[in-house]
């Protein structure tokens, strides 16, 4: 199937954020005396939502918004730039633009957020439209914001449009809305999670679709 939409997630499929959300996290525990000695434990947290992550360590939700608040004490200034594009995704986006494709981001990440790390590693001029949740913790579900980017993108036609993730959440959340969905390896979810949530495809990292015309 070749697709004219193009969401991506942002976490674990355009950027490696690992550095910058697990420190974060570990910031945020430690306000509650909660000490983290292995910051690669936290490596689940990259991809759900925020406020389910915190609720995991079995915080009230009123609580794991004050947790939110001290995650981003540190992600703000910090957190936000221990970050790294993965290979290829450059050469990608260029190669999408080229070929007329409407790229769009969808991501839990607060959408604030979303633009400041995309005009950071100048990738924001790449997207027609970036979609993320807010900060008051609206819109976080991944169905709600692929919802959302449809419509801001004018997206009518469904069957044009793909969701490209590396965690459960992208491929749930495409399913929801009712659009295909392609995983990829090179972040933070395995194959048996892909396959198990039932992605329409699954390539070994962003970088191979550059030579996969049967997608993009």
């Amino acid at each position: 199937m070749n697709y004219d939409y193009i969401l991506f997630d942002l976490d674990g499929t355009l950027t490696d954020p690992k550095l910058g959300i697990t420190k974060s996290f570990a910031y945020a525990l430690e306000h509650f005396d909660i000490h983290i000695e292995n910051l690669d434990s936290l490596c689940k947290y990259i991809g759900p939502p925020i406020v389910d992550s915190f609720m995991d360590f079995g915080f009230s939700k009123e609580k794991a918004l004050e947790a939110i608040d001290k995650y981003r004490e540190y992600f703000k200034d910090y957190g936000i730039y221990e970050n790294e594009v993965y290979k290829g995704v450059v050469q990608l986006l260029a190669t999408l633009r080229s070929r007329n494709k409407k790229i769009m981001l969808a991501t839990s990440k607060p959408e604030v957020f979303a633009k400041q790390i995309l005009e950071h590693f100048e990738l924001l001029e790449y997207f027609d439209f970036v979609g993320g949740s807010e900060l008051n913790g609206d819109r976080s579900e991944k169905s709600e914001v692929i919802q959302y980017v449809l419509k801001e993108g004018k997206v009518t036609d469904l069957t044009k449009a793909v969701m490209i993730g590396d965690r459960k959440y992208d491929i749930f959340g495409a399913k929801e809305v009712g659009i295909d969905s392609i995983g990829v390896l090179n972040g933070y979810g395995d194959q048996e999670e892909l396959i198990a949530a039932g992605a329409d495809a699954i390539v070994a990292s962003v970088w191979e679709l550059v030579n996969r015309e049967e997608f993009l």
